[in-house]
């Protein structure tokens, strides 16, 4: 969260507590940038460590959150605990690779590299002309003055039991929420709720083509 001249930042594991400290600490600057990101893990240990937002390299100054699956470049190597987002902020976005996010080219070709995942940026750096910025924003939904990433927060008007396991429809790339999937892949993009790869790219489907994993092939389709 923005707070004027720094940025305030607060990670947990316990849903309730992170919530309560959040909408406390909004009420205090309830018209200032602020960000909240509810972790679906698809790389790296689940941890606090691995919990959104990160620093852009070291800078206090900038954080970044994300939704979604980055490019391989980004994606942790074996036994790397790290998550992708964590490796980008670190590594590689730290060095703006796409130029300024304060001009059309920088924003859309850091756009074209996130794919159909989206990134917010808060910053208190004043070499940033603004505090906050959304990229890939028409991919995600304005409600209420709120920008959303995906459709996952709207209530489920199905049964009680849907709605307690929503998180399990939810395509972590694309959005979409479909109560009535039956396979391991996004019916809207291909996306792989297994190893969060886009068909035909799906690890799982490269796997499957070897004997040893015909019975895992049976058991999770």
């Amino acid at each position: 969260m923005v707070t004027g001249t720094a940025i305030l930042v607060g990670r947990g594991m316990d849903a309730e507590k992170v919530i309560d400290d959040f909408t406390a600490t909004r009420r205090q600057y309830p018209d200032r940038p602020a960000l909240f990101h509810s972790r679906y893990a698809t790389h790296g240990a689940v941890s606090i460590d691995n919990c959104h937002p990160f620093r852009l390299g070291r800078d206090r100054r900038t954080v970044v959150a994300h939704n979604g699956v980055l490019p391989r470049r980004v994606r942790p190597a074996p036994y790397d605990p790290r998550s992708d987002t964590r490796i980008a902020a670190e590594t590689y976005l730290s060095r703006m690779p796409f130029g300024s996010l304060d001009t059309t080219a920088g924003r859309r070709g850091l756009e074209a590299w996130l794919g159909a995942s989206k990134l917010v940026v808060l910053t208190v750096d004043p070499t940033f002309h603004e505090n906050a910025y959304v990229l890939n924003e028409s991919a995600g939904i304005w409600d209420s003055g709120i920008w959303y990433s995906n459709r996952g927060y709207r209530p489920d008007t199905g049964s009680g039991l849907l709605r307690s396991r929503a998180w399990l429809y939810v395509c972590e790339s694309c959005g979409d929420v479909d109560f009535s999937r039956r396979g391991r892949y996004c019916g809207r993009c291909g996306w792989c709720f297994h190893c969060a790869n886009t068909f035909p790219h799906c690890d799982c489907l490269r796997r499957s083509t070897t004997p040893a994993n015909s019975m895992r092939r049976d058991m999770i389709h």
